[in-house]
């Protein structure tokens, strides 16, 4: 969750919608472990002109709306991965876990999501996490182990899930300078230091770190981008490459979202923007997996858990250029 947060909550007042809400789904959340249907719709990356298909070097792969009307917690999506077999994981803001698998129609056009669950994520007690101030979790990076790395913001911390489900444990993470709403939104493993090793990311500033799992972390490269764009995802590419993704807000414009590629010197490689009249909204995931020559690149939406904004999972495929990155 962001700034933003509280600025749609105001819009839409303002506008003279309802205060924000989630009508029509139940008065009470599925029990935790419960599987639930998601309805899946389609969306045009252009509303206004549904031929458009690219932007630039990145291929639309096609993108769904999802809702459930059986549970109040398929909301606040703030990361993902998705596995080369279709197993998506995500979190919410509101300490949920959720797993299910992506289904793709022809030509690997991203079509569905099926086989959810959602379960609390638990604390160190085995109980789930009480309240916004522990369960805000931002970042998500799943380990070759079968473990899970999660980033909390509000109180700002990095815990390991180990895969044999054992109860969390502190994993090293940056907490110096870091905003109460503004913390580690990035996350993401670092395969080339070793299966251990890991960076994070800071909304506001777009400070990155270098940390390993019972080593320690340490300031890495600052990542460029304006002032009004928080950091909310990053992954490392198999080819030496990252991309992240940049999101601003504001009432005029919207949401604005970037997904950069930057080369391993820090140049910029290819760049994606995410703005009116195209399907865009506040996502703050990103899950990459490799594909023939290239990258399928997917995005996930945080509603924030307002009635004026959308759960969107968007799929994009992309192939680096031939010559050199963009300076």
């Amino acid at each position: 969750m962001s700034r933003r947060a509280v600025a749609g909550a105001v819009l839409a007042l303002a506008l003279g919608a309802c205060a924000p809400s989630l009508a029509g789904l139940p008065g009470s959340p599925v029990a935790a472990d419960g599987g639930v249907a998601i309805k899946a719709e389609p969306v045009a990356l252009n509303p206004q002109d549904p031929a458009q298909d690219r932007i630039g070097a990145f291929h639309y792969a096609g993108g769904l709306v999802l809702t459930s009307v059986e549970t109040t917690r398929l909301h606040g999506l703030s990361d993902l991965d998705i596995s080369t077999d279709g197993r998506l994981t995500a979190i919410t803001d509101e300490g949920d876990l959720l797993t299910a698998r992506i289904v793709l129609g022809g030509a690997g056009r991203l079509v569905g999501v099926t086989k959810a669950v959602i379960a609390a994520l638990p604390g160190p007690d085995g109980k789930p996490l009480p309240g916004k101030l522990e369960a805000d979790a931002e970042g998500l990076a799943l380990l070759p182990s079968g473990g899970k790395l999660v980033s909390f913001e509000q109180r700002h911390r990095i815990w390991l899930y180990p895969a044999n489900g054992a109860p969390p444990l502190e994993a090293p993470a940056p907490t110096a300078g870091l905003e109460p709403n503004g913390g580690l939104e990035a996350l993401a493993l670092d395969p080339a230091r070793g299966p251990l090793a890991y960076v994070a990311g800071g909304e506001e500033s777009g400070q990155t770190w270098t940390c390993e799992i019972g080593g320690a972390c340490a300031a890495s490269l600052l990542i460029p981008k304006p002032a009004e764009f928080g950091l909310v995802a990053m992954t490392r590419l198999p080819d030496g490459n990252t991309a992240y993704l940049l999101r601003a807000w504001d009432a005029i414009r919207g949401s604005r979202i970037s997904l950069t590629i930057m080369g391993p010197t820090g140049l910029e490689v290819d760049r994606m923007d995410l703005t009116r009249p195209l399907t865009v909204d506040n996502f703050e995931g990103l899950a990459a997996v490799p594909t023939k020559g290239g990258q399928r690149f997917y995005l996930i939406s945080d509603d924030n858990f307002q009635s004026v904004q959308r759960t969107l999972l968007l799929a994009f495929d992309w192939r680096p250029a031939k010559g050199n990155p963009r300076p």
